[in-house]
């Protein structure tokens, strides 16, 4: 079993950044591939980005992509989002999640393939 906590949301001026952290506690042993997802208001939830195990793979949704550098820090059991150049469209409940699920099958941005999940948390971006 894995528990995710998400931290650093909070309201921001459209230009602005923030810097998403996701620390994982219990079952951290086991390599697991780390995504952020998001949900808007009367939307679905999306897939943000992802990193693998080692780092050394990224994938990103292409509204983000450019803005929004995901890593990660193992030692710390840690992943980051950085958004940078928010935009209010970029407003919403952001989630991350960790999957067993090897990076090589390319299935980085699928919802299932996620087992947990964070309580996730909420970025607000004025104009």
């Amino acid at each position: 079993q894995v528990q995710l906590v998400e931290s650093g949301g909070g309201l921001v001026q459209a230009g602005g950044s923030l810097r998403l952290s996701c620390a994982a506690a219990g079952r951290t042993s086991t390599s697991y591939m780390m995504g952020w997802f998001r949900q808007a208001p009367g939307k679905e939830r999306e897939f943000v980005a992802a990193i693998s195990w080692s780092g050394s793979n990224t994938a990103y949704a292409d509204s983000v992509k450019g803005r929004f550098p995901i890593s990660r820090d193992n030692a710390k059991n840690t992943v980051f989002l950085q958004m940078n150049s928010l935009k209010p469209e970029d407003t919403a409940v952001y989630y991350c999640a960790a999957s067993q699920t090897s990076w090589h099958w390319g299935r980085y941005s699928l919802q299932y393939e996620y087992k947990y999940w964070g309580q996730g948390t909420q970025v607000t971006v004025s104009s």
